[in-house]
């Protein structure tokens, strides 16, 4: 089939009511000035490979100044779809994720899809099924590996899941949509070594979930190549009172004092810095810190938080794209999602006297 050749079908299936004043695929297809079957062909995410890029985007932008808005329900009946798809996440009051929905939720509209978000009640722990019925009302999941025993519920009920930020070995996942976590911990690691620190404490969550797993073996293994390094852990929830707690009791602990603190989020630096400052120790003049994210936190506090920007908008664009793609029968896009290390005012080079 070829833009616009196709002759036009004589009904428009449902798409329109005979007399109605809102506009029908045949006014979207006049706009365009393409067949009434290139329209359907567009707006039911069929075009590919039949239809050009360029003609899709026309029609959409036709069906946009239009106001147009195809029957759904006949559609969906039509395909056996919802076009429904299921977030899972750990809680929306987290920023990270918040953004991840925001990504998703757009790409999700752009093709008629709605987003329901399931986050789990205490933010990490399992969560009751949404729905009498998953796979009645849902087309797929989309979910984050720190909320995987939320699935619980839904495992067993056949739905394609794409799962964020997770170990892409575990089997029972149709894609997975990854960041660059060691690439990004190698990147603080070689800034802060670089700076002439030696003696490392890691500030880590106590959440058990394959990227803060990553990241500490990640950081392990950076500053385990480097010369004359030493590296402490100690977990903690993500709250920055608790991450203050436990980062004072390991900097007045037994052994030399670090000079560095990676943490694995921006949350968890927050509290790092404050611990600092009870302590009377300057940040960054006696102790370097870093972050994990790049919230709108890491400029808030004071000094500002050298951290790892990680493209959470992306990675839910990308998660719904994948099951997307699923569900049409294509290959997801591969690869992990590049991060980039933000250099600000927390970090500094090692105190004299402690350099290796």
């Amino acid at each position: 089939m070829t833009d616009g050749a196709t002759a036009r079908p004589r009904q428009d299936h449902g798409e329109g009511s005979p007399g109605a004043a809102r506009p029908t695929s045949r006014d979207v297809a006049r706009a365009a000035g393409v067949s009434q079957a290139t329209v359907s062909l567009v707006l039911g995410e069929k075009w590919r490979g039949r239809v050009s890029e360029r003609t899709a985007e026309t029609v959409r932008e036709a069906a946009r100044a239009l106001g147009y808005r195809p029957n759904l329900a006949a559609r969906n009946l039509r395909l056996g779809r919802t076009r429904t798809a299921l977030l899972v996440i750990p809680a929306l009051t987290n920023e990270f994720f918040a953004r991840v929905y925001t990504g998703a939720a757009r790409v999700a509209d752009r093709h008629g899809f709605g987003v329901v978000v399931y986050p789990s009640p205490d933010g990490t722990g399992p969560a009751k099924d949404p729905f009498p019925s998953a796979r009645a009302a849902l087309d797929g999941v989309i979910a984050s590996s720190m909320a995987t025993s939320a699935l619980t519920a839904l495992h067993g009920s056949g739905l394609p899941l794409v799962m964020l930020d997770s170990d892409p070995a575990e089997p029972g996942a149709a894609a997975h949509v990854n960041l660059d976590i060691t690439d990004g911990i190698r990147q603080v690691a070689g800034h802060l070594l670089g700076l002439g620190h030696r003696d490392f404490l890691h500030l880590a969550s106590e959440v058990d979930s394959w990227t803060f797993r990553l990241r500490h073996r990640a950081l392990g293994e950076a500053l385990g190549a480097a010369p004359g390094t030493s590296l402490r852990t100690v977990r903690a929830a993500f709250d920055v009172t608790a991450a203050r707690e436990a980062a004072e009791a390991a900097l007045t602990g037994p052994g030399p004092r670090p000079t560095a603190v990676v943490c694995d989020g921006d949350i968890l630096a927050a509290g790092a810095c404050k611990a600092a400052r009870r302590l009377g120790l300057r940040v960054p003049g006696d102790l370097s810190v870093s972050g994990f994210d790049d919230l709108a936190l890491a400029t808030a506090v004071e000094p500002e938080l050298t951290t790892v920007r990680l493209p959470a908008e992306e990675v839910g664009e990308r998660g719904m794209r994948a099951l997307l793609d699923v569900l049409d029968h294509r290959a997801p896009a591969r690869g992990d999602l590049p991060v980039e290390l933000v250099l600000r005012g927390s970090t500094g080079p090692a105190p004299a006297g402690t350099t290796g």
